[in-house]
């Protein structure tokens, strides 16, 4: 059975999860930068730049789980998720836009035969570290969002999951260029590095463009809200005809419509409600539900089938 968490242990863990990326992103900017300069590389000063972007993505990351972890209010009624939705897709763009810098000087390297002599020893030591500190870094974050929900974790840790593909294929090419001396595969490496990069912003951005635009549930998470409220119906007394779906944040909103016998009081309606609203909140977690009650129609299969439901 999933564990429910309360809101302070909630907004504890994403805020500490946070904190923990900052912290990691900056050290590794540090000597990134550092190894660069010292050692000649481009590609490693790409990998800094992929990384200063990872930190501005993780800055916003906090800054939005803050925010969004705000109660609904009298401006914003059904509370602030969607700033970790904005914050995502900020981050998205963020990393785009490293990834054309590096491509754009990669190239100019490559056309004006601008490489030079590269000290590999210390570049392929710093890209190693990088890789181990971002692998538990990464997995401490997509752990961290599975419970808790948040897009914004969630595209922090794409980025950092992303950091350990380009590290170990900056490492590997600076192998390379120790064992042939072939200096020019410093820049081609660093339009690999541009390439994965540009894959996982365009990638943030269609996911958090579709939270932002109210995108539906995809099909067998709509499936699985039908078949938790369907099993709820025991005596059938009701039937499903209408199913509206979005996300918001870390929070699933779903509206239900639902006809029932014209003669049913209004107290076993809402009995009814309530049970489902538990059930929806057990198989799920953080979902915000509303119920709508109409009577019983022969429009009613019709239009079911019309939606799509299985019922």
């Amino acid at each position: 059975m999933k564990k429910i968490l309360n809101e302070e242990e909630e907004i504890s863990l994403k805020k500490n999860a946070a904190k923990i990326s900052v912290f990691s992103n900056s050290s590794l900017i540090l000597m990134k930068f550092a190894a660069g300069f010292l050692t000649g590389s481009f590609s490693i000063i790409s990998e800094a730049i992929h990384s200063m972007s990872d930190l501005l993505a993780s800055l916003i990351a906090f800054f939005a789980i803050k925010k969004a972890s705000k109660p609904a209010d009298k401006d914003h009624s059904f509370g602030h998720g969607k700033y970790e939705d904005f914050s995502g897709l900020i981050e998205g763009l963020l990393i785009i836009c490293a990834a054309i810098y590096i491509v754009y000087e990669s190239a100019a390297k490559i056309i004006r035969s601008q490489y030079s002599e590269i000290s590999t020893d210390l570049a392929i030591y710093v890209m190693l570290f990088s890789v181990i500190v971002n692998i538990f870094v990464s997995k401490h974050l997509f752990e961290t969002a599975k419970k808790t929900g948040s897009i914004a974790l969630f595209a922090d840790a794409e980025h950092l999951r992303t950091d350990i593909y380009t590290s170990a294929g900056v490492m590997l090419g600076l192998v390379l260029i120790k064992l042939t001396n072939f200096h020019i595969l410093d820049p081609l490496i660093a339009l690999f590095v541009a390439a994965l990069i540009l894959q996982a912003g365009l990638s943030i951005c269609k996911k958090t463009v579709a939270n932002l635009l109210d995108t539906s549930l995809s099909a067998t998470e709509e499936q699985d809200i039908i078949n938790t409220v369907n099993s709820v119906d025991e005596d059938k007394e009701f039937r499903i005809c209408k199913l509206k779906t979005r996300r918001s944040g870390a929070r699933e909103n779903i509206e239900l419509t639902l006809c029932v016998d014209e003669n049913m009081t209004v107290q076993k309606s809402h009995t009814i409600c309530n049970k489902i609203e538990s059930a929806l909140t057990e198989k799920i977690g953080k979902i915000d539900t509303l119920i709508h009650i109409e009577p019983m129609c022969p429009n009613c299969e019709k239009e079911a089938s019309k939606e799509k439901l299985k019922i």
